[in-house]
Formats: structure tokens, C-alpha cells, sequence
């Protein structure tokens, strides 16, 4: 049994020169992970320690501060702005205390693809702070722990992760299950959330701040709403919480494919057993025979070939299940009869709802053959059935495509996609034609063509894994002629001047001056600059893992102020901004922020309050 408090490895203070030096909290998060990788039975104590770290606290300070959330309020006038050292004191009084109480969250509402809204909680930065350093200590011991087939809300995973483990594990399939469930992030269970915790963690104290923050509740219209159950959507600690509280799916999934997975045979069929024993007969008679006996004998073997690749070479008696999730939604494939996909189901939906106390959705959960498509991560996904015969390196023929995973771009929902952004409109008899964006008519000419350049992008980069990606080369055509039609627009133009003017050999491009006054041309994405990059995930490549630097610390640890440089005051903070755009340059300190093209600066106390009332 592992446990985080063991006096040999989570010594949090070592020995240099005669002074105690502390251990940083970044060789403790990796020891942590460490352990939980080599003792999947172990379990962590003592972790709200290391809540009391003051170096932690910088640390997620540096990956919050540069989030467009920073500066947004919860319920309170709690921002990224006035971060200090009595800031970061005083949270960890509060946690030495006891006496610290997470702030109900600020409830907001953002439109689903569908239409329907889905509720966001926005919390105080305060708890944002607390929810990051809890979440890393959370990541390091869960990560080593969680399934394989699980890819969202994950470090070095991603959509593509999943599509591209998908590909390989589906070959074969008969069925598909789509698995939806009901409300997953609003319906999670706090009692059963926070005995699952408890398998791995046994610190009270660690657990009860998680639980504080699942009942903090929200403000809805000026009114308290307590919580009951669930994980507030826009929180640090949702998407971690989700996974470990669906890791028990996961672990479901695993045993049932252990008892209902069964190898395929290694018995012939037998009309494939037949054709077989006449060929290799053949074979013998064509080594003895010559001239143009045994040219027959060689057209007829190749006859039978031919003929032995309309039956399958060994029986279909395997079974076999594989299993994706990605946050709350997952697929599974079955090779077996439609039988056995509904008993997978009954008894997914029967776990989910005793053990996890969640819902399957009937309405949304298929049963799906799996030649005909299913929509995931945005994919249309199906298994070929194709008779296409390819010799392979050692001179077999083989039904090459037959069985495999075929992923596509559902040509409807990029239709949509340019209907949302007013790129297309459609003619009375139906076809697409390009138009221009009004509300883009004001920017400058390369800056129009930038944002036409990462739409399309983000189309090409996401659909890069399908089989008819070049079907998206329409789609690129429409977009190129909507942002022609937007620049010619701002003239009042037609198209074909607009092209003329910004002609470029054999394509149009517009120049533009770099912020180093070197002049350059910018031009439209086509299909294969994307194909060429290969940029279609977002997997981070295993690199040694460097000591973070983090300047902004030091900044504040250097206690000089950086507005009226004074060194002799007692408290220094970050003064925070949500970005150098909403500057106008007007006075001093909006002219230093300008200058050293920053969104924080060290201030004293006194310039900060100076700063706030101009």
C-alpha cells in the first residue's frame, strides 16, 4: 500500500548548506504520479498538506492568469487582478483555518448546437485558484489509473486520439451501441462521487474541500440555488471529477468484454476447405505437367482463386467488444448478433443506474448496424463491406478494405457551419451560393482573409482523418468566394476586380506589413496545406520534464514596483487586465503595459489603488 504521507517520499523539506530548503511542489505531483503508477491498489494521505504550499498557488496562478475567464466575475469582484502574497496568504490561512468556504458560482446559460441551453457556472478566481491546485493533485494520482479508452478532458488526448484508437479497435464490428447518457455532468452523485474518492484517498480533510465546492450551489436571478448533485459545467474540477466518476463505466466495460469476448476458430470453412484441397491437388499436377497442359492447369488454379474468395476462410463464431468514451458520450462495438448488444445494454443501463445512480437515454441510445453510419465526435463512422482484392507484400490476396473502419465528414453539418456564419445562402432551387459577411465589411483586407483562413482551418485540421476529405474542397471554394465576395463588397466591386486587383501568379493573394515591417502576401487555405501538415491532433510529444520558470513569481518576489519603481513597500500585487485591445494608451500605466506588451504588472499598493481610480 502506497500512501502519499510516508515519512521516505513526501519529505516536503530537504537539507542544503545547513538551511531547509522546501521540496517544489512540481518533483511532488511527480512522485505522486509515480507511486500511482507502480501501485494501482495504493492509496494517498495526507494531501491537504500540500495544499498550504505557497509555490503551488503561483503556479496555477501562471496557467490562470492568461485565460479570457481571468478576468471574469463570480459572484463577487474576485478577478485575477490584486494576486499577491497576501492574496495567496490569506487562502492558506483560510485552509490552515478551517476556515475557508467556496463561493456560490455565477450561473450562465450558452446554446447547444441543438438549440437547447446548457448551464455554465462561473466561479470566484479565488476558488478557480484552489479548483487548479486541487485538479493537480487529482491528475497526478487518477491519470495513471484511468482506462485507456477514455480520451476526453485528458493530458495528450484529444477527438483524434479517440478516432484514431477507434480505427483500429472497431475492425470488424457488426454492431454499434451509441451511448448517450441523460444530464451525466448535472446527475452525478455527490455521496457516490466522493466514495469513489475514497478508494484512493484518505484525507478527510482533502475530500471535504471537494465536497464544498460540489454543494457551494449558485446564483440564478439574484436567488440562491443549493446543490444536490452534479458538477457545475465551467468549473476546474468538473471535467477531472467526470472522468473519475465515469472510470467506473470504464472498469464496467472491461469485465463484460473479459466474459464476452471468445477467439475466432482456426477450423476452415468448409466450402473454402474444398476449394483449398483442389487447389493445392492442382498444384502437384502442374509441377509434373509442361508445354500447354499445364498452362491449363495454372488458368484453372487461378479460376478457383478467384472463385474461393466469395466464402469466408473460417467460421464467424468470435465475439469481441471494444469501447471509446469521450467525456460522457461512447460507442461500442460488437462483433456478435443484435441479441447480445441489447443484453449490453440492459445491463450498462441497469449499472449506470444502480451503481452510479445516472440515466441511459432510450431516446438516444442505438443499436446500430454497423454498415450503416453513426454520428460521433462530429464523424460519420461505419465498417466497410468491401470485396476489393489487393496482393499484400508476401503475394497474398486479401479483401484489403473489407471489415475496416471508415471515417467521413458528415457534408450536412459543414452545410450548417457556413449557415451559421452567413457565408452561404441557398437559391430557390437549392444550391449554394456564396455571399458576403457584413459585420467583417470594416477590417482590413488581410485581416478579412485571416478569419476566413482559420474557419476553414478548423474545418480541415478537425476532418483531416476522413475518407472523402477531399469532398471539403467544395466547401473551401465556398468560403474563398464568400470572403472574395466580402472584399469586394467593402469597395462596392464587383468579384472579378477584386481578384484582378490582389492577382498573384496563379492565384490571388493580398500583401500586408509585418510588425517588423517586412511586407508579405497572405492567401487563401486550400485543402492540401492542410493535408501536407499532418496537424490534426493535439497530442503533446513525450519530452524531459523541465523545471517550470515561473517569471511572474519572481516578479513579485524581486518586490520592486513596476509603475513608480519603489522598493520599500510592504505589499506588492498583480494588477490584471483582460487584454493590451482594451487599452487605449491614455495614461501611464496603460502606456507601460503597452510597451512591455503584458496583460499584468507589479505594482505597489498605492499605484494599484491610483490605477483603479483613474
Amino acid at each position: 500500500m502506497v500512501k502519499g504521507g510516508s515519512q521516505q517520499n513526501s519529505k516536503m523539506e530537504c537539507w542544503k548548506d545547513g538551511e531547509t530548503v522546501e521540496k517544489p511542489t512540481a518533483e511532488i505531483l511527480e512522485r505522486i504520479g509515480r507511486n500511482s503508477a507502480q501501485h494501482p491498489e495504493g492509496v494517498h494521505t495526507r494531501l491537504y498538506r500540500y495544499l498550504l504550499r505557497e509555490d503551488v498557488y503561483y503556479d496555477a496562478y501562471r496557467k490562470l492568469y492568461s485565460n479570457k475567464g481571468a478576468a471574469t466575475r463570480g459572484t463577487d469582484e474576485d478577478t485575477a487582478d490584486g494576486f499577491g502574497e497576501r492574496y495567496v496568504r490569506q487562502l492558506i490561512d483560510d485552509l490552515r483555518n478551517r476556515s475557508y468556504r467556496p463561493k456560490p458560482v455565477r450561473r450562465e446559460y450558452i446554446r447547444k448546437s441543438n438549440g437547447k441551453m446548457r448551464p455554465l457556472g462561473i466561479p470566484s478566481f479565488r476558488d478557480k485558484l484552489l479548483q487548479e491546485v486541487i485538479r493537480r493533485f487529482l491528475e497526478s494520482i487518477y491519470e495513471p489509473q484511468f482506462n485507456d479508452c477514455s480520451h476526453g478532458f485528458r493530458p495528450n488526448r484529444s477527438c483524434h486520439t479517440a478516432l484514431k484508437q477507434m480505427r483500429c479497435c472497431f475492425t470488424g464490428a457488426k454492431w454499434f451501441i451509441e451511448g448517450d447518457i441523460k444530464s451525466c455532468f448535472d446527475d452525478i452523485d455527490h455521496s457516490t462521487l466522493i466514495a469513489i474518492l475514497g478508494k484512493k484517498i484518505k484525507d478527510s480533510r482533502f475530500t471535504n474541500i471537494i465536497q464544498s465546492f460540489l454543494k457551494a450551489g449558485y446564483i440564478e436571478d439574484w436567488e440562491y440555488v443549493g446543490t444536490f448533485s452534479g458538477t457545475p459545467q465551467g468549473g476546474i474540477l468538473s471535467p477531472i471529477l467526470a472522468n473519475i466518476y465515469l472510470n467506473e463505466l470504464d472498469t464496467k466495460i472491461k469485465e463484460l468484454k473479459e466474459k464476452f469476448d471468445r477467439r475466432r476458430g482456426r477450423v476452415l470453412m468448409a466450402e473454402y476447405g474444398k476449394i483449398t484441397a483442389r487447389i493445392r491437388r492442382m498444384e502437384v499436377k502442374a509441377r509434373e505437367a509442361q508445354g500447354e497442359a499445364k498452362s491449363t492447369i495454372v488458368r484453372d488454379i487461378e479460376a478457383l482463386k478467384k472463385e474461393r474468395l466469395r466464402y469466408p476462410s473460417c467460421d464467424d463464431s468470435d465475439r469481441n467488444i471494444a469501447y471509446i468514451r469521450y467525456a460522457d458520450d461512447f460507442l461500442v462495438a460488437v462483433k456478435g448478433s443484435r441479441e447480445d448488444c441489447s443484453a449490453i445494454k440492459m445491463e450498462l443501463a441497469e449499472f449506470l443506474r444502480i451503481e452510479l445512480k445516472l440515466t441511459l437515454s432510450e431516446e438516444k441510445t442505438h443499436i446500430t448496424h454497423s454498415s450503416e453510419k453513426v454520428r460521433f465526435l462530429g464523424y460519420d463512422i461505419s465498417v466497410r463491406r468491401n470485396q476489393s482484392v489487393r496482393t499484400d507484400r508476401m503475394g497474398r490476396k486479401t479483401r484489403w478494405l473489407n471489415g475496416k473502419v471508415e471515417l467521413t465528414v458528415p457534408l450536412e453539418k459543414v452545410e450548417r457551419f457556413m449557415f451559421s456564419k452567413g457565408a452561404v445562402t441557398q437559391t430557390a432551387t437549392g444550391q449554394l451560393k456564396p455571399t458576403h459577411r457584413k459585420g467583417w465589411l470594416y477590417l482590413p483586407d488581410h485581416e478579412i482573409l485571416e478569419r476566413y483562413n482559420s474557419e476553414i482551418r478548423g474545418i480541415l485540421n478537425y476532418y483531416q482523418l476522413a475518407a472523402n476529405y477531399n469532398k471539403l474542397a467544395y466547401f473551401c471554394y465556398l468560403m474563398e468566394y464568400s470572403c472574395l465576395a466580402t472584399l469586394a463588397g467593402k469597395y462596392a466591386i464587383s468579384i472579378r476586380t477584386i481578384r484582378r486587383k490582389y492577382a498573384s501568379a496563379s492565384v490571388w493573394a493580398i500583401p500586408y506589413m509585418t510588425a517588423g515591417g517586412r511586407a508579405k502576401e497572405k492567401r487563401i487555405v486550400k485543402p492540401a496545406d492542410c493535408k501536407k501538415s499532418g496537424d490534426c491532433s493535439d497530442e503533446i510529444p513525450a519530452v524531459t520534464r523541465q523545471p517550470v520558470r515561473n517569471t511572474l513569481r519572481e516578479r513579485l518576489l524581486a518586490r520592486k514596483c513596476e509603475l513608480c519603481g519603489k522598493t520599500d513597500k510592504s505589499l506588492y500585487e498583480v494588477h490584471h487586465i483582460k487584454g493590451l485591445q482594451s487599452l487605449a494608451g491614455d495614461t501611464y500605466w496603460e502606456q507601460v503595459m503597452l510597451n512591455k506588451r503584458r496583460i499584468t504588472l507589479i505594482v505597489c499598493e498605492d499605484c494599484h489603488a491610483n490605477i483603479h481610480v483613474s
